[in-house]
């Protein structure tokens, strides 16, 4: 859904369009419970044994499935069968598959680039997976902190005060409305609300893949996808138990357990949930939460399996995005600073309510030793109730007087999608080929009303604030329906030779948009068919030594929700990379370290144009850039994470902004973090470690006539397991270092977070 305001409603400053699409699925993944890199000291890890595929020959013809099959009579228990199987591309220590459990920084197998179990070391592609065990020990309780330290990637770009969860940025680009997946499956947003508030608890791991992917994914932004993996059951019984509590009042309870539920392994659950009551930095902003996460999985045979899941996620925040000048927040006013606590709204009025279900299943059906047929579904529901007043701007600059906008709105968000894939192993003469071939059908409706709100105070002095609790109910602004229906046919060849590897990639696409005003006079019905085909080409070669260079090539298309001067709704926008890049595995080590070059061309960017007041179709944005990222973690408790991008994105075609930089985008940025448990002695189970954190100087509008300065700041950790029990703190922004996040404008900055320090104490069975 393009947004056609700023980050805001009624703010209508930005100009350049945001987009809402839907998307498709990868394949099931396995789950385990808090895994960490510890040896002698840590807590008992558990083993998974199910729900997998059964390991299987990399190419053995289908015919011959009776001569590789024993007798049913001395085939094991499904829970035996079902046990992790180990590969040279395989973590070792854990029996990784793709989306499934990590001890430890390093993940080898990912599913999202190719919706196969695939080994990273052969994906030719840029995938950043964010485990378990780096969001518990870098103590990120959102999925934008869990995002921090990934290469060329940033999921809080307002700051950690947006209890909106936007501003989802991968290589350049805005993807908060066209680049989340939820096990693959697209989950929309809307202008104004996001499923990027999930809670990072319940998920397995997060994964970003890096450039255009609609050959596989259907309509998707340029910069990436992230993907949310979700917690499936395991075959072994276990339990966690957490409670935390911290800066700004807050104070958490958190659990996960699961098991078989019947002797035979063949029924499995798990449960996941957090409650939490808190608030933010911002004055009068509270952050409460109950999320709550479901799944059972049953395995009727060995070539048979099928999990249900769901969860339901109910935020009563405050509006965490308070628009401020950049005057006394950039740069002094007058040598005053405005707080980073002060709130722009009405006490009693501003709120951000969230109500985001979802449920589906997911299914796996081997017809033999190498065909297997998967569908995974979802539905996904979403409500917010969003209740504002928002700096506009000074009235006085010298007096410090800012005008407020109120607005009281209500969004509902209805999806449907689901995904079949049938997937084949075979050879060719020399060659031996992964093929899958899939169907993917997506419908989403969304529902938006606004409403203007008046206060009896409608300016507000930032630096000696006299709040008023009145509010009036004005008319109504905005009344927009949409519909949305997206049919996809792709095909995948993975294909070997040797040690030199190709894939090739192709989908075609047929959507339909419907977006309704609703709103007198100008009461309009817009209809638009488009149809898109994208495509994806990549080659590598893995060396003996672990070095594997590649080279992809990749497109993206994007569905527009706006309309020009003639009534008409905008073609979609597409998007080509190119990328050239190394992947590093040393031999022995459990580590992975990626270089890539990209280069993003973005086109059709609906650009407004003030002198029709409508969109026009003349934009283009390109980014260039390189991204270095390794991950590292050693049986000596040791973990380390690095990452450093240069971004270099420039508006190319533009009525105005030709040779600009868009907002906020930072030409580098970097980070490290690392960390250290002692393995023996009497300190044994103590555990340590910090990061660091940069991020460049940005421009702060459009035209970039002002710079939003760069910051540095410092994370810490510190730990103690003993036995069953886990006792840390974590400290993020350990100086309390004062920098704005990002500006939209004169009038439209955010503070980052300051210092945070949250305590835990874990229980573990």
């Amino acid at each position: 859904m393009t947004d056609l305001q700023s980050s805001s409603r009624g703010n209508t400053r930005s100009r350049r369009i945001q987009i809402l699409c839907l998307g498709a699925v990868s394949t099931l993944c396995l789950v385990v419970p808090f895994g960490s890199a510890e040896a002698q000291t840590q807590i008992p890890a558990v083993t998974v044994d199910a729900p997998a595929q059964r390991a299987r020959p990399a190419a053995i013809a289908s015919s011959r499935r009776s001569a590789t099959r024993t007798s049913r009579a001395n085939r094991r228990s499904p829970a035996q069968q079902a046990a992790p199987t180990q590969s040279a591309s395989s973590n070792g220590a854990t029996g990784e598959r793709a989306n499934g459990p990590v001890r430890g920084f390093v993940a080898t197998r990912s599913g999202t680039a190719t919706k196969t179990d695939t080994p990273l070391i052969e994906t030719p592609q840029s995938v950043s997976v964010i485990t378990t065990d780096q969001v518990r020990n870098q103590g990120a309780v959102s999925i934008g902190e869990a995002l921090r330290y990934t290469a060329g990637v940033s999921g809080d770009v307002n700051g950690g005060s947006d209890t909106r969860f936007g501003a989802l940025q991968i290589r350049g680009f805005d993807t908060t409305m066209s680049g989340l997946y939820v096990d693959g499956l697209r989950i929309p947003s809307s202008n104004y609300v996001h499923f990027n508030g999930l809670d990072p608890y319940g998920a397995e791991r997060l994964e970003v893949l890096k450039g255009p992917s609609s050959a596989m994914y259907g309509g998707s932004g340029t910069g990436g996808i992230l993907n949310y993996v979700t917690k499936l059951p395991t075959a072994q019984q276990f339990g966690e138990v957490s409670i935390s509590g911290g800066s700004f009042n807050r104070y958490q309870g958190q659990f996960d357990m699961g098991g078989p539920a019947n002797k035979e392994g063949t029924v499995l659950w798990r449960l996941t949930g957090v409650v939490r009551d808190g608030e933010t930095q911002v004055d009068f902003t509270k952050d409460n939460r109950v999320f709550i996460a479901p799944a059972v999985t049953f395995k009727p045979n060995e070539d048979t399996t099928i999990t249900l899941l769901a969860n339901y996620q109910r935020d009563r925040a405050g509006w965490g995005l308070q628009f401020l000048p950049a005057s006394g927040t950039v740069w002094p006013n007058n040598g005053r600073t405005i707080p980073v606590s002060f709130f722009a709204g009405v006490p009693s009025f501003d709120a951000f309510n969230t109500e985001i279900a979802t449920a589906g299943y997911q299914l796996s059906h081997n017809f033999t030793d190498n065909i297997t047929f998967r569908q995974n579904l979802r539905y996904a529901y979403q409500h917010n109730e969003e209740k504002v007043f928002y700096g506009t701007g000074y009235t006085d600059e010298a007096a410090g007087q800012l005008g407020r906008f109120g607005s009281y709105s209500n969004s509902y968000i209805n999806s449907f999608a689901v995904d079949n894939q049938l997937q084949g192993k075979f050879v060719t003469g020399i060659l031996s080929h992964n093929t899958l071939v899939g169907l993917d059908y997506r419908n989403t409706t969304f529902r938006d009303t606004a409403f203007a709100v008046t206060t009896s105070s409608p300016e507000l002095n930032v630096f000696n604030p006299v709040y008023s609790y009145d509010w009036t109910m004005g008319g109504m602004y905005d009344n927009k329906g949409v519909k949305q229906s997206q049919l996809g046919l792709y095909a995948q060849d993975q294909i070997k030779l040797g040690r030199l590897s190709f894939l090739l990639a192709g989908r075609q696409d047929f959507v339909t948009t419907q977006v309704d005003t609703n709103l007198a006079p100008a009461d309009t019905s817009v209809t638009k068919d488009a149809s898109a085909f994208t495509g994806r080409a990549a080659v590598m070669y893995n060396f003996d030594n672990g070095i594997a260079p590649y080279f992809s090539y990749s497109e993206s298309f994007l569905p527009v929700l706006a309309t020009n001067a003639a009534g008409q709704m905008l073609n979609p926008e597409t998007g080509v990379q190119y990328e050239v890049g190394v992947k590093y595995q040393p031999l022995g080590w459990n580590a992975l370290f990626t270089f890539a070059a990209f280069d993003l061309t973005r086109d059709n960017v609906g650009v407004y144009v003030p002198t029709t007041t409508y969109y026009e179709q003349i934009g283009q944005v390109k980014s260039r850039g390189i991204e270095l990222e390794g991950s590292m973690s050693l049986a000596d408790g040791w973990n380390l994470r690095a990452a450093y991008a240069y971004v270099d994105a420039v508006v190319t075609q533009d009525p105005v902004n030709v040779g600009k930089a868009p907002i906020p985008v930072p030409l580098n940025r970097a980070s490290l973090w690392s960390d250290y448990t002692l393995q023996n002695g009497l300190l044994a189970g103590l555990q340590f470690g910090g990061g660091i954190r940069y991020v460049g100087a940005t421009w702060g509008d459009e035209a970039n006539t002002f710079k939003v300065g760069s910051a540095t700041v410092l994370d810490a950790l510190l730990a103690y397991t003993r036995d069953n029990w886990r006792l840390s703190v974590n400290v993020t922004n350990l100086a309390d270092t004062r920098y704005v996040a990002a500006c939209y404008g004169l009038s439209g900055c955010m503070y980052a977070e300051g210092r945070k320090a949250i305590g835990k104490l874990t229980y573990r069975w």
